[in-house]
């Protein structure tokens, strides 16, 4: 079983461009292998999507210069957290200067 959130749109100040320091937003998808977690259909036995992204919320409201160091920062608070079989946690940024759709960093546990 997995539990995914995809395309979660944050505002924050992260990367280290001048014109970065304003703000942008970031993208952030999640998947966790969770096991049988809340196949039983009882929420207390699962992992609330809604509480992954808030930890997402909390560690987004950091600053970080690289997203792949804010990749790696999430991809450890939500294995601490919910102690999935395995998370991956991907960030996406529209980079400035570039002619590209998106740069993004991928971090996994374990």
């Amino acid at each position: 079983m997995k539990v995914e959130i995809v395309g979660l749109e944050l505002f924050g100040f992260h990367g280290v461009l001048p014109e970065e320091e304003v703000g942008q937003t970031f993208l952030y998808d999640v998947s966790l292998e969770v096991g049988d977690r809340g196949t039983n259909d009882q929420i207390e036995d699962a992992v609330d999507y809604r509480e992954v992204a808030n930890v997402v919320r909390e560690v987004n409201a950091r600053r970080f210069n690289l997203i792949e160091a804010l990749a790696t920062t999430l991809a450890d608070a939500v294995y601490e957290r919910f102690h999935p079989e395995r998370v991956v946690v991907r960030v996406r940024k529209r980079p400035a200067a570039m002619p590209v759709e998106y740069t993004a960093a991928t971090a996994e546990r374990p």
